[in-house]
């Protein structure tokens, strides 16, 4: 999976952690009041590369997805280490408990149960610690998935939105206004009157982590490549604000985090073992950063002294 490594050196860090309670319950009521479409039950087929050489193995990763609320059917060849999982939860829930196992996991290719109508991926950086992976899935020609998880937020909604310009010359501040091909006015996701970009609000939890998966009946994945995906400090009002950037822009606050939007692989497109852009493989690629500094395989590391 292949995507610009991108750097935000101007950024600085707002990563804070609330642990208590209460703060899991409002969370549940957030989620439910900012339009963040958890719930959607249309399977996905994800196919995984899994580390793993037994019929042992095989049948452990099958019995921590088989049965599972949200997963259909559970697919495994040990000779081509690949794990087929058809599932309405989202990525990071079925990489999750994959690795429940003790096996190692990289999803490598998303479909529909139609043909194959187009697939992107956004993978983000921002401030602080902010890192994430979103992907687009054309399900029809009148629905598109979006699949991802962004970590390192402060707790609380944030607004997303598909930006015009797919350009991170000055981080984040380059990517133009919110895709917007019709001239309406900002609104959320459900409304008729709204940017084709306007995707409402994800909700980090107490961990700092917002893992969504939602359908939107205005984009187009063949639409949005080559542009941009970025997340906002503050709650995006969805234009029911009363004030003078809700139509505009929903009043989310500073841009926080952003990624290109770039063609990614389908089921059984991707045989890559290796990136070219950055010398990383397959397994080195799961255990380093999505982006920024750490990813290069040519970076050179100052080793730790051995005192």
């Amino acid at each position: 999976m292949a995507a610009p490594v991108i750097r935000h050196s101007w950024f600085a860090s707002v990563c804070r952690k609330l642990g208590t309670s209460l703060f899991n319950s409002v969370f549940i009521a957030q989620a439910a009041a900012h339009g963040v479409r958890m719930e959607s039950q249309r399977p996905t087929k994800l196919e995984f590369a899994v580390q793993m050489t037994c019929e042992s193995c095989a049948e452990k990763i099958r019995a921590a997805l088989e049965g599972r609320p949200g997963v259909q059917s559970v697919s495994i060849d040990i000779s081509k280490e690949e794990v087929l999982v058809e599932s309405a939860l989202t990525s990071a829930e079925v990489q999750a408990l994959i690795e429940s196992t003790g096996r190692r996991a990289v999803l490598k290719g998303i479909g529909g149960s139609e043909r194959d109508l187009g697939s992107a991926v956004a993978m983000l950086a921002g401030a602080g610690n902010i890192v994430g992976v979103v992907r687009f899935l054309q399900l029809s020609e009148e629905r598109c998935l979006i699949d991802g998880t962004v970590d390192g937020l402060e707790p609380g909604p944030h607004g997303l939105h598909v930006h015009t310009l797919g350009d991170l010359t000055q981080d984040c501040l380059s990517c133009g206004d919110h895709y917007n091909p019709s001239g309406k006015q900002h609104g959320g996701p459900g409304d008729s009157e709204r940017h084709a970009g306007d995707l409402g609000n994800i909700v980090a939890g107490p961990d700092g982590r917002a893992s969504f998966r939602l359908e939107d009946g205005q984009l187009k994945v063949w639409e949005v490549i080559g542009r941009s995906l970025v997340v906002d400090a503050g709650e995006d009002d969805l234009g029911r604000g009363g004030h003078l950037l809700s139509r505009q822009t929903g009043n989310s606050g500073e841009r926080l985090a952003c990624g290109i939007i770039a063609r990614s692989a389908g089921l059984f497109q991707n045989t890559k073992q290796i990136c070219a852009c950055d010398g990383v493989t397959l397994w080195e690629e799961r255990d380093r950063p999505i982006a920024g500094k750490g990813r290069s395989k040519n970076i050179t590391e100052t080793p730790s002294a051995n005192l």
